[in-house]
């Protein structure tokens, strides 16, 4: 008859619980910004940057559609009556609003991942909600 095999030998793990575990907190971030290293420096100068790519970029598309306009009415056969008029009173402010609302997305989620970044994850706040009529 064989011989039984010997029951493995049990081991107890001691140590913190996965479910406790936090990931590594992202204040190195956030300690270079505060402390004014060049590192930190480098973090804001990337926010501002990405915020003056944005306002150059509005400020470009707002030259192009409405600064031009002027230079359209100027032209012979474009008509001095009340197109010009309409075209004023009417169809450029949809335009800038559409030009204003993009750029405050834009510069909205430009805070929002700089402050991702820089924010430690369990301090994180909750999903915002848009905001409304500034």
């Amino acid at each position: 008859m064989p011989e039984p095999l010997p029951q493995p030998r049990r081991e107890v793990v001691t140590g913190v619980p996965r479910s406790t575990r936090r990931a590594p907190a992202h204040t190195p971030a956030r300690s270079e910004i505060s402390e004014q290293t060049t590192l930190g420096a480098t973090y804001v100068r990337a926010l501002m940057r990405s915020q003056l790519r944005a306002g150059l970029g509005a400020l470009a598309v707002l030259v192009l559609l409405v600064g031009t306009l002027p230079l359209v009415f100027a032209l012979p056969g474009a008509g001095s009556g009340p197109l010009v008029w309409v075209t004023l009173g009417l169809a450029v402010y949809p335009v800038m609003w559409l030009i204003a609302r993009w750029y405050v997305t834009r510069a909205e989620r430009n805070e929002a991942d700089f402050t991702g970044l820089v924010t430690d994850p369990a301090e994180a706040p909750g999903p915002r909600r848009p905001a409304r009529d500034r």
